[in-house]
């Protein structure tokens, strides 16, 4: 989709024609990695890369769904690696929530580029960047159809942004957690080590508990178990798969209270 440049330089969306079709969601929680961020990088942003995700998030938005996203820091710092190699643990988690908040910023810039109202909100308080993080608030900035960013964690130290994820998919009202990846879904095993891995399309909370399949700390699982919250696991990098999952196509893998364990 093509977009006109206003007076003051930013782009500003045009129309997009869609086919008619209506998503299955009203409001989502996107999660996407620190390392999403990275395209063809070892460290770092790479802007590029950003800029597609945004016009993807675009797409959705011009849906009329409501989406909110948290985004890891893994692409800058992880606190537990960190802690491994003698930085203390707490330290290190809170590097790793400011991380959070450095790909924030990149994102919130490559959406609003786009002509797209977008607001910054942070577990730790930093008034000169971003809003504090205030569920009613976010909840309005959605109504208005702005996109929001959550950042810096859970503000607090040993929850990851998984977890942060699902405890904002929740408090928001929030009607599915989409998790976006650099692979196509769950995996009966690591399909870079087994070749005989299958993705399953299909799964219960208990059963990816249950076989240890690390898609998602247990923690952020079982709170979206507690909440009936669906979480779709999907690829990123192809092109559109955020509205496809929006719009109901069986991409990814898909985590409920029923599942059903097929192989795809």
């Amino acid at each position: 989709m093509s977009a006109e440049i206003s007076a003051v330089g930013v782009a500003q969306p045009t129309t997009r024609a869609h086919d008619g079709r209506t998503p299955v969601f009203d409001r989502v929680v996107l999660k996407l990695s620190g390392e999403a961020l990275l395209g063809d990088r070892t460290y770092g942003i790479d802007h590029d890369t950003v800029r597609r995700i945004a016009e993807q998030i675009r797409h959705v938005q011009e849906r009329g769904v409501q989406l909110a996203i948290v985004v890891g820091g893994g692409n800058i710092v992880r606190g537990l690696e960190a802690s491994v190699h003698g930085l203390d643990r707490v330290t290190g988690d809170y590097m790793g929530m400011l991380a959070t908040v450095i790909n924030s910023l990149a994102l919130r810039d490559a959406i609003e580029q786009l002509g797209i109202q977008c607001r910054l909100q942070s577990a730790i308080t930093m008034q000169q960047v971003a809003e504090p993080f205030i569920p009613r608030r976010a909840i309005r900035h959605l109504e208005k159809g702005r996109i929001v960013i959550l950042a810096a964690g859970t503000g607090n130290p040993f929850f990851t942004t998984d977890t942060t994820a699902a405890l904002r998919a929740a408090e928001i009202g929030a009607d599915a957690l989409l998790k976006a990846t650099r692979v196509d879904g769950i995996y009966s095993a690591d399909p870079l080590k087994d070749r005989s891995a299958v993705r399953l399309t299909h799964l219960t909370y208990l059963e990816v508990l249950n076989r240890g399949l690390t898609i998602m700390d247990s923690t952020a699982l079982t709170l979206c178990m507690d909440n009936r919250m669906p979480i779709i696991v999907f690829d990123l990098l192809a092109e559109g798969n955020i509205e496809r999952v929006v719009l109901g196509e069986e991409i990814g893998t898909r985590v409920d209270a029923k599942g059903d364990s097929d192989a795809g």
